[in-house]
């Protein structure tokens, strides 16, 4: 069981403060490429002494093979290629497309603070080209769809911000939209406000497997939420304080979309929530059945997890829409502990029996695939 008492990890806040000298510092006017420098990219080579083939480096400040995310990957074909990414903040879009299987991107300090992938659009934010707005999927800083896909020590972020665009009703802004199979992330950050997460698949018959290891991300509205098959274990949730609303609740932690036919959805093991907002602020879900599955029906476990007081431990569970009442959805807990996991109404928290919860387990809901086993 994670403690309660560790120091959280650094905002999205704290980032966009810590960050605005690295930012400045990669915007000014363009320097000559510097010398290739092994240090810059840890153990893991360099251009001069590249381990295979396959491996790109990526610097914002030129010592490796390109200066964006994106240049690496479209340098990129086929399966097995490996992006080492130096620190420094990449603000970008970034799309790996479903032909580049089986791709590792790693942060080379092997601290995701220091390696950023970050941009600013929202759902609501009108297209350069006029021709609308970028929609939910649209406002992805990062958009994976290719299967096999691993992640270590970086930070994904959208630091749109509600209170820079009061004209915008669409504040949507994911950080990250995955929806390859065996997609894998370990020590990586999320940060946002609504929809910072979205753990998708490429089709409503796709079950994709995802895994989220010793992971941070924090939002406010919906900000872990899709309809794939996610298992997000020793992670932190993060909620975030609201200063334009009056009352809670300020937001969801998470919104699954599982499809119906699909017997899993959303798995949390050995976690914790924390949240900078007021006691009893947040709810810890609501199911999302959308438009274009009217069918579906949410799934999310949580178990063996500590819950700070920011969730509310009377009615954790709310409606997206009152067609479809969370509890005619597959919500359920086992274990719990801490004041947002203390059961005072046992009918608005449904729980695992001892039975159910052997079949609620990483293994049983990714199968074959055995991420875990690559942690590094």
């Amino acid at each position: 069981m994670p403690s309660p008492h560790l120091e959280p990890p650094l905002s999205r806040r704290g980032f966009l403060i810590a960050s605005a000298g690295a930012a400045a510092a990669l915007s000014v006017t363009a320097a000559p490429a510097q010398a290739h420098d092994a240090r810059v990219f840890g153990r893991f080579g360099s251009p001069a002494a590249r381990p295979t083939a396959t491996t790109l480096y990526v610097d914002a400040r030129g010592r490796g093979d390109h200066t964006t995310v994106q240049a690496a990957v479209n340098a990129t074909t086929g399966s097995g290629w490996t992006l080492v990414i130096a620190p420094g903040t990449y603000r970008e879009t970034v799309s790996l497309d479903a032909t580049r299987t089986e791709a590792t991107w790693i942060g080379a300090s092997e601290d995701p603070r220091d390696v950023v992938i970050v941009y600013d659009n929202a759902a609501g934010t009108p297209k350069p080209d006029g021709s609308g707005t970028y929609g939910t999927t649209g406002s992805a800083t990062t958009t994976l769809r290719a299967d096999g896909f691993t992640a270590r020590w970086i930070t994904f972020a959208n630091d749109w911000l509600r209170a820079d665009h009061p004209d915008i009703s669409g504040t949507q802004a994911v950080a990250l939209k995955v929806m390859g199979d065996r997609s894998a992330f370990h020590h990586c950050r999320f940060l946002g406000h609504q929809d910072t997460l979205y753990a998708d698949s490429l089709a409503l018959t796709v079950f994709a497997r995802q895994y989220f290891s010793h992971c941070y991300a924090e939002g406010d509205v919906d900000f872990v939420f899709g309809r794939a098959t996610a298992v997000h274990e020793h992670c932190h949730f993060r909620t975030l304080d609201r200063t334009d609303l009056a009352a809670a609740p300020y937001g969801f932690v998470f919104a699954p979309s599982t499809a119906g036919a699909n017997p899993l959805g959303h798995l949390v093991s050995r976690s914790r929530i924390s949240s900078e907002a007021p006691d009893a602020a947040y709810k810890l879900a609501r199911p999302w059945v959308p438009s274009s599955d009217t069918t579906a029906r949410p799934s999310l476990v949580v178990r063996n997890t500590w819950m700070g007081a920011g969730i509310d431990a009377v009615a954790p569970y709310t409606n997206m829409s009152n067609s479809y009442p969370w509890q005619n959805q597959r919500f359920a807990e086992y274990r719990n502990v801490g004041p947002g996991a203390e059961i005072t109404v046992p009918e608005n928290r449904p729980q695992l029996s001892d039975e159910q919860a052997e079949s609620a387990t990483r293994e049983a809901y990714l199968g074959d695939w055995r991420p875990w086993k690559e942690e590094c």
